[in-house]
């Protein structure tokens, strides 16, 4: 009787175990597709942010007109 709850250990272990495939699944899937970790609690502020950093990569990194 003891040992009881070792019957409950083996479905939540299997439950968990699940979890964090399913977890590291969606890492994976969506670091291929983007190139880079998903980026967690990202609101207005820095997706503005992220466009005015590639603007100004993209203006740094653009060869010079002039002569």
């Amino acid at each position: 009787m003891g040992l009881v709850w070792l019957q409950a250990m083996l479905p939540m272990g299997i439950i968990a175990g699940m979890l964090c495939i399913m977890g590291n699944a969606q890492y994976y899937i969506h670091k291929s597709a983007h190139g880079r970790p998903k980026h967690i609690g990202n609101d207005v502020w820095d997706v503005a942010m992220e466009k005015r950093d590639k603007k100004i990569m993209e203006i740094i990194s653009a060869p010079s007109t002039s002569n």
